[in-house]
């Protein structure tokens, strides 16, 4: 008796078994159907967006907390803040404090505009920014809420309402729980190797699958993250009394800085900022209303 490479048994006589059933199917079968099972057992509605997302059921805000605590402990032990008390530092909080502030408002209208309830995750949030000494033109906010802003982003930015807009996209990302659904995404991924290794696939074949998975599903994932932080954000700046139209300009001189060498979109995990500021201009007049009702409420 010997095996055939599909799995298939030749008998006496050299006729094949009728009716065998692959391995390779039964296995890669069986992953396919626990990963459905995943998707779908851990799917929870976003205020912020309306729509269901993936968020695994183990994951906690408490434990994305104390991720994000880590990781913000690990990057200032490495990196440079700059001095609390400088003028850089009390400017980037004060545009920070304001945009925390309207988060309450800009949630709830969300959430209504889309026939849900706020989460209030933010409620556990212990807020903190810093100002790190860097030449890259960039920001963050970890799960929890601790920020940072490198210095080379405030050349680029130029003033306080583009800074308003980076930030508020940042804050975007911890109130959406991207992190959360990342990591919800990645164990999708990695079922799908360990589909591939144990149904007996070659290396290449299991590079092409991940190839694949990567175009298909994780880059136009990560980029519709992306362009979910940018909505809410937008929102948030106008409601702080930013000006949302600043965000414009902001992209413009961002692709500038970065002297025109982003990867293509579709490999891409930002869209490119073309896109970005097609998308940008259609929520403008949704973010000078929200900055004309919040705005006013609060004075500004």
């Amino acid at each position: 008796m010997r095996q055939n490479p599909f799995g298939n048994q030749r008998q006496g006589g050299g006729q094949r078994r009728r009716g065998g059933i692959n391995p390779r199917f039964v296995i890669l079968l069986l992953f396919a159907g626990y990963a459905a099972y995943y998707w779908f057992s851990n799917r929870t509605e976003d205020p912020y967006t309306g729509e269901k997302v993936l968020i695994d059921s183990s994951i906690s805000i408490d434990e994305e907390k104390a991720m994000g605590l880590q990781a913000y402990e690990d990057i200032l032990s490495k990196e440079r803040p700059v001095d609390p008390n400088s003028q850089v530092a009390r400017q980037v909080r004060e545009i920070a404090n304001r945009l925390i502030a309207k988060v309450p408002e800009v949630e709830a209208a969300l959430a209504a505009e889309n026939g849900k309830q706020p989460n209030r995750a933010w409620q556990t949030f212990e807020w903190d920014v810093n100002v790190i000494q860097s030449d890259q033109a960039n920001a963050f906010c970890l799960p929890g809420g601790k920020m940072a802003v490198y210095t080379g982003l405030l050349p680029v930015a130029q003033n306080a309402d583009a800074v308003a807009v980076v930030m508020g996209h940042e804050i975007a990302h911890a109130l959406l729980r991207h992190g959360a659904q990342r990591m919800s995404q990645q164990k999708l991924g990695q079922l799908g190797q360990m589909a591939g290794a144990m149904s007996g696939m070659d290396p290449q074949q299991q590079q092409m699958m991940q190839a694949a998975m990567g175009y298909g599903y994780l880059l136009p994932y990560a980029r519709k993250h992306e362009t979910e932080a940018d909505a809410v954000g937008l929102m948030l700046a106008a409601a702080a009394c930013f000006d949302p139209e600043a965000s414009v300009p902001l992209w413009e001189r961002m692709s500038q800085a970065s002297g025109g060498q982003a990867p293509p979109e579709f490999s891409s995990t930002h869209p490119n900022p073309g896109t970005r500021i097609q998308n940008l201009q259609a929520l403008m007049p949704k973010a000078m209303e929200y900055r004309r009702k919040f705005c006013a409420e609060a004075g500004g």
